[in-house]
């Protein structure tokens, strides 16, 4: 008997219904991401006025944005019947259609599209959701006909990069972040889009 290969999670896009998860889910995993010795009160205010469920129902109206999302799947603990209402969506991410990257010391190939956010829960890391999230990523771009899918990443956030790195991507420069009154510094990774 053949073993029967279960998804770790299904991805779609993501619909006005899906504010609210998004939100919650957006507001758990950003502090995650944030570099130690950052004030928590920057977090705070980064979250109140940019991942709210009205701002995600803005992004989800917007032609210039698109909003992909995980559920969970039946592998690594995640079972739909048991797990959807506890771990409603497992990861998200934004993509931003006509955002530049910034100068960087390798060309990044255009047309191009900033992956903005791209955030997994903490139960669901390692479990293949993330991975499987950037290739939506991927493939929503090749079929837009974009030739590159570029992002920042904390400098100091070591296990993003080595995630954004072992799923195609590549340190091509360098860029700011402001998080409330700090300013941060980030890597611009990209991944070259096959066509």
């Amino acid at each position: 008997m053949t073993d029967v290969q279960v998804p770790v999670a299904r991805v779609r896009r993501a619909v006005l219904a899906d504010a609210d998860a998004l939100a919650e889910l957006a507001q758990l995993t950003f502090p995650l991401a944030c570099p130690p010795g950052i004030d928590p009160r920057d977090v705070e205010d980064f979250c109140s006025n940019n991942l709210t469920a009205d701002h995600f129902a803005e992004h989800l109206l917007s032609p210039l944005t698109t909003l992909l999302v995980a559920e969970p799947g039946a592998e690594q603990g995640f079972d739909g019947r048991h797990d959807a209402e506890r771990l409603p969506l497992i990861a998200y991410a934004l993509l931003v259609w006509a955002e530049p990257p910034p100068p960087t010391d390798v060309p990044v190939a255009t047309p191009t599209v900033l992956l903005s956010k791209c955030y997994a829960h903490p139960d669901a890391h390692g479990t293949g959701a993330a991975a499987a999230l950037v290739e939506a990523v991927v493939a929503e771009a090749a079929a837009r006909g974009v030739r590159s899918v570029w992002l920042g990443v904390n400098q100091q956030n070591e296990r993003a990069q080595r995630f954004y790195a072992k799923n195609g991507f590549a340190v091509v420069g360098t860029k700011q972040m402001v998080v409330g009154t700090q300013t941060h510094d980030d890597f611009v990774m990209c991944r070259t889009v096959a066509s």
